[in-house]
């Protein structure tokens, strides 16, 4: 008996597939940038996080040794230890943010694999969004543990006295070196170029911001400089979150840094649109 072999219909068949469809945001890639953007440093987190921390501890702890255990005449109404520990903080802040943005891109064009996240559907907001979140998680992350290595050692004790300031200001700080790490990232072809961005532009403003001593007492015409310096804000912000003292006006502080900080976040996202040295 003749048999005919037949197959079974296709499901669905009256409705063929099609591209997926996106909303207004990729909620999806989005949020895979982001986890990627985390993952990558906390693979290695002796290195990203935990060495920052070692790094301040030893800078505060010589600085303890230096000036005595009394630690000095007071600066601001407290001691110079607890008026240095706070920049100390939000130093490695600065510094982790601004390697995160920088490493995953300068690392990404020396590989030649920048291709991964400028062929999938996510829009220059979205790329933008997603590398500074983990420049953001970075950075407060680093704070913290470097805050709790500080509290629990007692090596320079100090408190909360205002948590809405410290909040602030290290989220602003993280996205501002973010956003400085993302540019660097992308204008560099090499190693070398991104060394050049730290030595030339982030050491001499941190140099000068503040961390260490009372601005006041640096010489004109490096004070007026100084109070165009947004890490000078940052820092003094941050500070007064936990000594209750700043040499600065913190709302012109925080809105400086803040408008900075938004001009910035836009370079970065017409970069990203543009496409500049990343697309082949």
């Amino acid at each position: 008996m003749d048999q005919t072999l037949t197959r079974p219909p296709l499901e669905n068949a009256a409705h063929p597939l099609t591209p997926r469809q996106y909303g207004a945001v990729n909620w999806v890639g989005l949020w895979t940038l982001c986890l990627r953007e985390t993952r990558r440093f906390w693979k290695v987190g002796m290195q990203t996080l935990f060495a920052p921390v070692v790094s301040s501890l030893l800078m505060l702890f010589v600085f303890k040794l230096a000036f005595g255990q009394g630690g000095g005449a007071l600066v601001g109404g407290v001691p110079f230890e607890v008026f240095l520990a706070p920049g100390v903080v939000m130093m490695a802040i600065l510094n982790n943010a601004f390697a995160n943005t920088s490493s995953s891109l300068i690392i990404a064009k020396v590989q030649g694999n920048s291709v991964d996240f400028m062929m999938p559907p996510l829009s220059p907001g979205e790329l933008t969004v997603g590398f500074l979140s983990g420049a953001v998680t970075r950075g407060v992350l680093v704070g913290i543990v470097t805050y709790a290595a500080i509290w629990i050692l007692q090596i320079n004790p100090f408190q909360v006295a205002n948590l809405g300031a410290v909040i602030f200001f290290s989220v602003i700080a993280s996205l501002f070196m973010g956003c400085v790490g993302l540019i660097g990232g992308i204008w560099a072809d090499k190693f070398d170029h991104m060394a050049a961005v730290q030595n030339f532009v982030i050491m001499p403003l941190t140099m000068l911001s503040g961390t260490f001593y009372p601005i006041g007492r640096l010489p004109e015409p490096f004070v007026t400089i100084s109070h165009f310096n947004p890490f000078f804000y940052m820092i003094d912000g941050f500070r007064y979150g936990f000594t209750g003292h700043a040499e600065s006006n913190l709302w012109i502080g925080g809105g400086f840094c803040l408008a900075i900080t938004l001009a910035l976040t836009g370079w970065c996202w017409a970069l990203l649109r543009s496409g500049y040295k990343l697309k082949a």
